[in-house]
Formats: structure tokens, sequence, C-alpha cells
């Protein structure tokens, strides 16, 4: 049954704001901006809009609250939270409230005021039994995986270097990247340590963002004005809650979540031309990587620093400079899918590249917890 998603629906419009820090502007202004910029890019009113999924770090009925602010009032919507990956979700459960009838144009949008306005530690919930040890949540699980990787594969801590500096180079392509110097690796070394191993630049940036994207049907995609991308594929895994609970600290579900995802897909590794990873911290990109099977299991950072993920490389990873280097304003899931179908549609200046039929756009939610794998093609993938 779930391959009869595969072409069934397709992102026709794209659009974010306020990217970096908005100050005073709330979570609903920077999504209600974000969305006009995407029905801008699509062609298409508001009115149009019957269908929402969405979230805030602020809102506890996040649905409710963008369809009063918007002025919708949609006929299907739903706000699941798994952390960064919801987004990725949202596009599969908004492709089957379209193909069962519920709906016929659906808004997938986030906003996050959480550089200006709050502090992201004092909304995230605590692990119950680490909580007497105030972490600085989430960086300690990640900081845990690192460890583990770079013990178990002797790993140098150059190799998580390459991948902020990767970042950094697409970002420099970027014109709305937040991070355009330059990012050498003695710079990378001499960053100020957070949580051993990962120091400032192993971790994302803390953002504002608003971010939007329009589905609809494959039938109806072409009755708008941009270049549709098409969802092909998309695949879920659930391993734990707490970091404490993995079965492994090595390899993430992502394993399971991308080989659905292909398999809906009808694809592999070797299809793909562009993959968007969810870059909370360079420990992400290299298990994703190796998780995915576009390498090995511990091979990932020297493939790494051979430049393959970099400009000119040979698997594109992570083009608009990632959470790294471009935008992470608490959850980055949606900035993934935008990417991946700026690159589908060849409308992302000097950082696209040529001749895209396949992305990949990854999600990450809790601590390794949740794994969300889309796969987004073009007409010529169909």
């Amino acid at each position: 049954m779930a391959h009869a998603l595969r072409g069934k629906s397709a992102i026709v419009g794209k659009g974010y704001w306020g990217l970096g820090k908005t100050p005073n502007t709330s979570p609903m202004e920077l999504i209600a901006k974000a969305t006009k910029n995407a029905l801008d890019d699509a062609g298409m009113d508001l009115s149009e809009i019957d269908g929402i999924c969405g979230g805030t770090f602020y809102h506890f009925f996040p649905t409710l609250s963008i369809a009063e602010y918007l002025g919708v009032k949609p006929t299907w919507a739903n706000s699941d939270m798994v952390g960064g990956s919801s987004f990725m979700s949202y596009l599969v459960e908004a492709t089957m409230a379209i193909q069962a009838g519920l709906c016929k144009n659906v808004l997938i949008c986030y906003g996050s005021n959480a550089k200006s306005a709050r502090d992201l530690n004092g909304l995230i919930e605590t692990p119950q039994w680490e909580r007497a040890y105030e972490p600085m949540v989430p960086v300690p699980g990640y900081a845990f995986t690192a460890q583990r990787y770079m013990h178990e594969f002797n790993v140098p801590k150059e190799h998580f270097g390459h991948v902020a500096i990767s970042a950094r180079k697409w970002a420099q392509l970027n014109p709305d990247a937040t991070m355009q110097a330059d990012l050498t690796m003695e710079e990378y070394l001499a960053s100020p340590s957070v949580a051993d191993p990962l120091t400032v630049l192993d971790c994302c940036l803390m953002s504002d963002g608003g971010a939007a994207i329009i589905v609809t049907s494959a039938d109806r995609a072409k009755d708008y004005q941009e270049k549709p991308a098409y969802f092909l594929g998309g695949g879920n895994a659930i391993s734990h809650r707490e970091i404490a609970q993995a079965a492994t600290l090595t390899t993430t579900c992502a394993a399971e979540s991308s080989k659905r995802a292909f398999d809906m897909a009808g694809i592999t590794t070797k299809d793909v031309d562009v993959v968007e990873l969810y870059d909370a911290f360079t420990i992400n990109t290299l298990l994703f990587l190796e998780d995915m099977g576009f390498v090995k299991k511990g091979e990932a950072g020297a493939f790494v620093a051979d430049g393959n993920i970099a400009p000119g490389g040979s698997l594109p990873v992570n083009t608009n400079g990632g959470g790294l280097s471009c935008v992470h304003p608490g959850m980055y899931g949606l900035f993934c899918l935008i990417e991946a179908a700026t690159q589908i549609r060849g409308d992302g200046g000097k950082r696209q590249i040529d001749d895209v039929n396949i992305a990949i756009a990854h999600g990450n939610g809790g601590t390794f917890s949740n794994e969300y794998t889309a796969v987004l093609g073009s007409e010529a993938a169909l």
C-alpha cells in the first residue's frame, strides 16, 4: 500500500523569512511571512489552502494557532510532534490526506524566534534521570555518540572538522545563509569545547526563522507557476526516546527509515543527486551518510575529508549550508525539504547542482530518536 503514494503529491511552493536574527518578531509572524512567500512562489491564493501541518517551539496547539492567525479554516490538520523530523512526516501525511480527499492543498510550516526571544534549554524536556545534573539538552547526548564513534572507529577530530568546513563552503554560495566567513581547520580545532568532544563549531546555529511549503496532488501540481518537486518516497523509524535507551550509539535508525523511503521510491543510493541532512551536530552527517548506505560504517569521516560532500564533490550534501552554517531555529527539518525542492527545481543560484532528478531530505528528531527520510524527484524521476 505504501508504494501507492509514490509520485502522488508535489511541493509547488516554498518560502522562508527572517533567517538569522529577527528581533521583536513572533513565531506566528515568521510563519505568516514565510507562508506568503510560499504562496507567491506557487502563484496560489491563501483561500486555496485547506490543510495545515505545522509547529513552533512555543504553541501547545500549533495548527489551531496557525489557522487562526492566518485566517484559514482547514478541513484537515495535523501537528504530530517527533522533533525536527516531523516535517518529513507531515509531507507523507499530507500526501495521504490529499489522496484520501480530505483536503486539496496543504500548508506545512514552522516558525521560531529561538535566537531573539528565549532560551531553548528552558523549553526542552529534560530526561528524567539526568535532570539532577542540569544537562544542556540536547548536546550531551550527541557528545556521547561522537565520543563512542571516535573510539570505535579510531576517527580523528579533524574528520568532524571537515563536516563543518564543507557546510561553510556551501553557505558561502548561499546569500541567505547566516555564516559567510571562511572557516579553517585551525579555527575549528581551536573552537571552545561545549561537551567533549563537541565544540562550538560542531554545533548547529541558534537562529530565528520561518519556513513554509505547499503540497498538492501531482495532478494539480502543473496548474501552478513553478516546477513541482514530486514526493517519491518516505520512511520513518523510531528507536528510543532518551539516548540512554539506545541499543547502539554508532548506528541510528536512519538505516531503517532510508531503506523504507528508498524502497517506496524505487531508488538506490546511486540514483541520488543531492542529499540534505539534518546536521544539528557534525556527528549527524557522518552517521547518516553511513546509515543511509552512501559509505560503509566508520568510513564517512575519510569520505568527507576527501572533499566529497563539499562544492565540487561527488555527493553534494547540505547545499544551503545546513544547520551548521545556514539556519537552525530550534528545528531544521523543513529547511531540508525546502533545499531539496530548490535543487529539484534548479533555482539554487551559485550553489545549484546540475541536472538534479533525485534529492534526499532527511530529518532527525530527539537524540537520534526518530529518523524520517523523504525522497523528492523531478518529473523525469516519475
